[in-house]
């Protein structure tokens, strides 16, 4: 029989359907994405910095960049003017886009992703998206900064370098609202907090802890191998981490993205920090989603908002589990 459970988060209900459950090798590869003409060179290469705009920020080591941040050539947020709204009629409502539109990328290496990062470059990748989290809320008209990370064409990338991007918002999307009302309205503290202690004695569905990060499948899955990573170190916002904490959990991504590889091969995937709106006075925990991409919404998913989960999620972290080669970021 189905079971449906309640995502925390969101106050959404999820379906998790055991008896169609698949195995990692049931899904398919992500389908390659292409570059352009093959005579075009990569714009996130290094050598072809004049193809981009100019940096932003730029780390280097030894006199060559190892993360670049870049302004969005087709941004599709972009002006400083604040967020007003204009009422086209009597159910037409309309505002300017404007906002900030960043690329990050995070790794010079064409063909490394965030499962292949070193210690170090995991480490600046955390450090580099805290710096600019920094940048925006200094920003009078951003409300909130959302950093993504698209791998392969069916999450939405339309470049095969690795690369992720930011986006100053002048609102608060719907996701986070419910976020933000759903730990206003949790009883006994942080929902999150409570997650990795109850997780933690359970065990079943954690993936991997340390000092620093609790990788789980979370209870309410909707997705297969849907991930979360949640801070031990409560904080409601990813720029008021400590170093320490941060290069942990940098550590700890690229660790779930390569048991998720391992396991599933090379799939496409969105990775979604979460962190509170800059101008956010409540409740809060920031934490990292990771949505492998390996199923289509049908018209229930779609019509109800009710996600239909074919791989239970203790299933999920036990065969994440069993291909963990080390602890994760220690």
């Amino acid at each position: 029989m189905s079971q449906l459970r309640l995502n925390q988060l969101t106050g959404r209900w999820v379906t998790i359907v055991s008896e169609r459950a698949q195995r990692p090798t049931d899904f398919a590869p992500r389908s390659p994405v292409a570059d352009g003409p093959s005579d075009r060179p990569c714009p996130f290469c290094p050598g072809n910095e004049e193809s981009t705009p100019p940096a932003l920020e730029t780390i280097d080591e030894s006199g060559s960049w190892t993360v670049r941040v870049i302004p969005n050539l087709y941004p599709a947020f972009d002006g400083e003017d604040g967020f007003a709204v204009h009422h086209e009629g009597p159910v037409h409502v309309t505002a300017d886009g404007t906002g900030i539109h960043e690329v990050f990328v995070y790794t010079p290496d064409h063909l490394a992703g965030l499962d292949r990062l070193d210690d170090t470059a995991a480490e600046q990748f955390m450090l580099a998206l805290q710096r600019r989290f920094v940048s925006h809320a200094g920003a009078k008209h951003i409300r909130y900064t959302q950093a993504i990370v698209n791998h392969g064409r069916e999450a939405g990338a339309s470049l095969s370098h690795p690369h992720g991007q930011l986006m100053g918002l002048p609102f608060v999307p719907g996701e986070v609202l419910e976020e933000e009302k759903a730990f206003a309205r949790f009883a006994g503290g942080c929902v999150l907090c409570t997650t990795i202690e109850a997780e933690l004695a359970a065990g079943t569905r954690i993936v991997a802890a340390n000092d620093h990060a609790v990788v789980l499948c979370p209870y309410w899955s909707g997705t297969p191998y849907e991930l979360l990573i949640i801070p031990r170190d409560h904080g409601q916002h990813l720029q008021d981490a400590t170093s320490e904490s941060l290069a942990a959990i940098g550590r700890a991504l690229r660790d779930a993205m390569a048991a998720l590889h391992v396991t599933l091969g090379d799939v496409a995937y969105n990775v979604g920090f979460h962190s509170a709106p800059h101008q956010h006075a409540g409740e809060y925990h920031w934490h990292v989603h990771i949505w492998p991409n390996l199923v289509t919404q049908a018209g229930f998913e779609r019509g109800t908002g009710v996600l239909i989960n074919v791989v239970p999620p203790e299933q999920a972290a036990e065969s994440l589990r069993s291909v963990s080669t080390s602890s994760i970021g220690s």
